[in-house]
């Protein structure tokens, strides 16, 4: 028998170190190096990090507490960080602070306006001193990320609502809620469409025609409808935990219908491959041949759904929260923030409290770009030269 090395040029001796790599790497291996040429993919996937990285340390991010408010400092307008400090004599120093500004009223209309006081500057400062809180319910801590020399002193870099409270560390502190809520609805999901699309594929007949007509019902329901009757069948006097866990749930029994269609797909693909027959004729039961050779086959496919399934999560638990049947105060999602900015005055006195929806759209776009490039990485051997 040749040698294979012989057979195949691209393991000959004198074949290029990327070819010979190429050639003898792992599947993993090469959806990496798939994934990495899609930019946009990898622009969102760092994106998705950094969204991530602000919910697990969203205490110490936030300069202020969330839930505090100052009725002096209602829909008090944004202030810019500056780092430049100059003095009076025209001397500068590397001091970052913020201008602040003063409460007037119009002498007509009595109307409340902000105007800047340029003899006042409140000094901030890095990993300084601030508000008490416990990272994670853990532990207590005082440092914030950026917060104020003088202890009295407020700013607000993203302005402030109508009581007063920092819009910069709510919408800091709701995305905790909202990126999370897609994490652990799609794993609710993600189980229960492995089993019922697992099941539908492998097994076929009756039992794939079962699962695949309540899956048609599930899919010709109304959505919002259908999330609204069971949002608004939830008990008012939920706690805050209660409620969120119920909403996730609602939303992970109505988002598996379409990961259970690809799981079904793959399966119906794979059940009829060389590895799996010839697993079933040396004896091995159906569960090991599920679990240890047709699911590893599918889990970069189910990696790939999963990205695309984050975002319909966190964009239904917005418009749950934004129509008042999702989370509701004092829980701070971007979808709770946004109902609290649904009327007139909102937008006219604060139109910086729609910055959450920003975060919505920001947060989607990354997910779908990371999403794509998983797609396409999913068959790395169609997509990397060789």
């Amino acid at each position: 028998m040749a040698n294979a090395s012989t057979d195949d040029p691209t393991l000959a001796p004198g074949a290029p170190a990327d070819a010979q790599d190429l050639a003898t790497a792992s599947q993993w291996r090469l959806m990496w190096l798939s994934f990495r040429k899609h930019r946009l993919a990898v622009f969102g996937g760092v994106v998705v990090l950094i969204l991530y990285f602000i919910a697990a340390f969203a205490e110490f991010i936030a300069p202020f507490d969330p839930h505090k408010f100052n009725s002096r400092s209602v829909y008090h307008p944004p202030q810019m960080l500056r780092f430049v400090d100059v003095g009076e004599d025209g001397g500068w120093a590397i001091r970052p602070h913020v201008r602040a500004m003063k409460l007037v009223r119009d002498p007509e209309t009595l109307a409340a306006n902000y105007e800047p006081d340029p003899e006042t500057k409140i000094y901030v400062r890095f990993f300084g001193k601030g508000d008490p809180y416990e990272l994670w319910g853990l532990f207590p801590m005082e440092r914030h990320l950026i917060a104020p020399v003088n202890a009295g002193d407020r700013f607000f870099l993203l302005g402030a609502d109508r009581l007063g409270r920092d819009v910069l560390s709510r919408t800091i502190a709701g995305t905790r809620l909202s990126m999370s809520i897609g994490l652990v609805g799609v794993a609710l999901s993600l189980v229960i469409g492995l089993i019922l699309g697992g099941v539908s594929g492998y097994f076929g007949g009756r039992i794939d025609a079962l699962i695949q007509r309540v899956i048609e019902v599930m899919i010709a329901l109304p959505t919002i409808p259908l999330w609204m009757g069971l949002s608004a069948a939830m008990p008012a006097d939920w706690s805050v935990v209660t409620r969120y866990f119920a909403i996730t749930v609602i939303l992970s029994l109505v988002g598996w219908t379409e990961l259970a269609r690809v799981v079904r797909g793959r399966f119906l693909s794979l059940r009829t491959e060389d590895f799996v027959v010839a697993a079933r004729l040396d004896g091995t039961s159906q569960t090991r041949v599920i679990f240890r050779h047709i699911m590893p086959s599918i889990f970069s496919h189910i990696i790939t759904a999963v990205s695309l399934a984050i975002p319909a999560m966190i964009l239904a638990e917005t418009a749950l929260s934004f129509l008042g049947l999702g989370l509701l105060p004092p829980a701070i999602s971007w979808g709770a923030l946004l109902f609290e900015a649904q009327n007139i005055r909102s937008i006219v006195a604060g139109p910086w409290l729609f910055a959450p929806g920003i975060l919505v759209l920001i947060a989607v776009l990354a997910f779908n770009f990371l999403g794509d490039g998983l797609r396409d990485a999913a068959d790395p051997y169609a997509t990397v030269e060789r």
